[in-house]
């Protein structure tokens, strides 16, 4: 197992046990699930070409046993149900898992409590109470939970949500606007919108939909909340549209779900998967069936932190395997990240991993049974999992992996790390592999700490091209990247539009709308240092990501 030093450093501070070893911990996990297959996990694991969400490496054959990493709960306009979900999500961020929520249900601030002779204080309250909670649990005792709070388009204190966030605060939230179809007419035809109060439908008042579009593009300029949700597109590709319509996603938005449904992820390592250049697909194939199946006995192993949880979670049998290590398998294969190449790439490599993924679930199905809500579903065979794929941001995964992030192009070639107490610096290995055969790697080298990037480093421009760095990308390009993936993928796709700091409101207007067409379910932008709180910066000496 070839671990790199950032990899050991954050496995010692969040995964391993006392006294484990990196081996130990994947050797506890592959035991966890106790299939005849154990070994082949093992092995994918040790030779990182698969890694499971980091609840399934924290709580693998712990008393905690709690696996998933992605929940949703439901928050109903009432004060007890609105704190029952509160407690729910205190034990699941206590077992490290994240929360998604839909408030669009609450009525608006001022709009009349009858049972108190009051008057109702709204969503926005309500998500700050949430926020504070989170600040005063930690995750598996090891870090702060994350949340994803969503709020229809159409609610009367949309304006307030989408300002939530512009003058900080709400720093355990990303937030997300869900739009439905009836506003894109209002916003294609320039006609005004009606904001319906949830409590009994009635329209408060009227909006001009560009003035809200408008809105939402300056505050994702200002600080990159919210982000957009494409809540009709989400249901039409609703894999079970019997159970009811999906209004939240988890906190990274790459998961939508229902009340109480849980999934777990994993990822396959695609950098790990090119050989001499080109990719093995039969490698891939195999890896993409085992992770199927390791993934569906995590659900059989894990232990849920509400009975709610287990029975809806059970219903549909989810589960989300995706990738990582996009931008290295590219550079490996000397394919520029931002090429029509890099595109038909992970198109085509994403349609082999969904057909496989779905092979395997249909083989599981026939096996052991199908998922219990089949006959609400759109499958009309046998099918073990409601949805069988999911990009993440792999955020420690793919630091693990010692690979890029999920389907993200590189975001600098030079950082430093703080991992727990220690600082570790990052140079991109396949970068210095290059520059170790360089008559000036020095100077390159040292141009590359200071800036995070080539552009004014002397190098050919065809290494320029193939390291381009996430803000030297067209925003187009980020879209489109995560649009072919999309077509492939049951649940959504994590992916950010990292923009250039001079990028103005009316160029993420159009990058929002842009996703909408190109069949994106979601989309997030963000515009480099449009927050002091930054987590990651470019080049070594400014640089400081806390993981």
């Amino acid at each position: 197992m070839d671990l790199t030093p950032a990899a050991e450093a954050l496995l010692a501070e969040r995964y391993l046990l006392p006294q484990e070893t990196p081996s130990g911990l994947f050797k506890r996990v592959a035991g966890a699930v106790d299939t005849p297959r154990s070994k082949e996990f093992l092995t994918l694991m040790k030779e990182l070409y698969f890694i499971p969400n980091s609840p399934t490496l924290m709580n693998a054959a712990t008393s905690t046993g709690q696996l998933s990493a992605c929940f949703v709960l439901p928050v109903e306009d009432s004060l007890q149900e609105i704190f029952a979900s509160l407690s729910a999500m205190a034990l699941i961020h206590q077992s490290g898992g994240g929360t998604g929520f839909s408030f669009s249900r609450l009525r608006p601030s001022g709009d009349p409590v009858s049972s108190v002779s009051g008057t109702a204080s709204g969503p926005l309250p309500f998500i700050r109470v949430f926020d504070e909670a989170t600040t005063a649990v930690k995750q598996g005792g090891k870090r702060r939970g994350a949340n994803m709070a969503v709020l229809a388009c159409s609610h009367p204190d949309i304006m307030d949500f989408i300002h939530a966030k512009t003058g900080g605060g709400l720093s355990n939230f990303n937030l997300s606007a869900g739009f439905d179809a009836g506003f894109f007419r209002c916003l294609d035809h320039d006609r005004p919108y009606e904001l319906v109060n949830p409590r009994d439908g009635s329209v408060t008042e009227t909006i001009e939909a560009r003035e809200l579009w408008h809105a939402l593009g300056s505050a994702a300029w200002q600080c990159g909340d919210p982000g957009a949700l494409f809540l009709d597109t989400v249901n039409e590709k609703n894999t079970v549209p019997g159970l009811g319509e999906i209004e939240a996603t988890n906190p990274c938005g790459e998961q939508p779900l229902l009340p109480y449904e849980s999934c777990n992820l994993g990822s396959i390592n695609l950098s790990r998967c090119v050989r001499k250049g080109e990719l093995d697909e039969e490698l891939l194939q195999t890896i993409t069936r085992r992770g199927v199946q390791f993934l569906d006995a995590v659900i059989d192993a894990n232990r849920f932190p509400l009975p709610e949880i287990k029975e809806k979670t059970l219903l549909t049998r989810k589960i989300g395997l995706g990738i990582m290590g996009l931008a290295d398998a590219l550079i490996l294969m000397e394919i520029p990240y931002e090429s029509d190449e890099a595109l038909r790439f992970a198109d085509r490599t994403m349609a082999r991993i969904s057909r496989q993924a779905k092979a395997a679930s249909r083989e599981l199905g026939e096996e052991k049974g199908s998922f219990p809500a089949i006959e609400q579903s759109i499958y009309s065979g046998a099918m073990r999992n409601a949805t069988v794929t999911t990009i993440a941001p792999t955020g420690s995964l793919h630091i693990i992996a010692g690979t890029s992030s999920g389907i993200e192009p590189l975001f600098s070639l030079a950082g430093t790390r703080r991992i727990g107490s220690r600082q570790v610096t990052i140079i991109h290995p396949l970068l210095k592999k290059y520059l170790d055969t360089h008559h000036s790697g020095r100077d390159i080298l040292a141009v590359v700490k200071r800036t995070g990037t080539l552009a004014s480093a002397p190098v050919p421009e065809t290494i320029k091209e193939l390291y381009k760095t996430a803000t030297e990308i067209s925003s187009d390009h980020h879209v489109c990247m995560q649009a072919a993936v999309q077509k492939h993928v049951d649940n959504a796709v994590s992916k950010t539009v990292n923009l250039h700091e001079d990028a103005g409101v009316d160029e993420i207007c159009r990058i929002f709308m842009l996703a909408r067409t190109l069949g994106c379910k979601g989309v997030t932008v963000y515009r480099y240092n449009s927050r002091k709180d930054q987590v990651l910066s470019r080049g070594c000496e400014m640089c400081r990501v806390d993981v």
